[in-house]
């Protein structure tokens, strides 16, 4: 008996961890010298939401654009990420709340990006605090009004 109920407890654990990890998304960002919008150097779509446990994979489209999360605006525990230039990489977001990100080389002509996961951003106000260089500084907050 015990171990008919102890193969029920391990196959229910595994079909639930399964189904967790298949309901996951992976959304696809672009790093571009020119978006759809006609701008130079951006991020495509440069907002997301998404769900805990989603991923996203930021690809190198044109060269010479990399993905780094922006101090400052990610929630707290959150691990911080930093891609390599003119490389595909892909991040998985557990934590609720903002992620900021920036393309390094063209952080000060605006090249960021803004993911929401979750329905309760909790960092936002601490996110929206940060100052950032150049033209980052307006595009981040146009894409801090479309958190919902």
């Amino acid at each position: 008996m015990f171990k008919y109920l102890a193969t029920t407890a391990l196959a229910v654990v595994l079909v639930c961890g399964t189904s967790f990890s298949a309901l996951a998304a992976d959304h696809e960002v672009k790093m571009l010298n020119k978006g759809a919008n006609g701008k130079i150097m951006q991020f495509e779509p440069a907002f997301l939401k998404i769900a805990p446990g989603d991923s996203v994979t930021f690809v190198s489209v044109d060269k010479g654009h990399s993905s780094d999360s922006i101090k400052g605006m990610i929630p707290d525990g959150a691990t911080p990420w930093k891609g390599k230039i003119s490389q595909t990489i892909k991040v998985t977001f557990t934590k609720e709340g903002v992620y900021g990100y920036r393309c390094l080389p063209h952080y000060v002509l605006g090249m960021v990006g803004l993911i929401q996961v979750g329905d309760h951003p909790s960092n936002l106000d601490a996110a929206a605090k940060v100052k950032l260089p150049g033209a980052a500084q307006k595009a981040m907050q146009a894409l801090l009004k479309k958190v919902k």
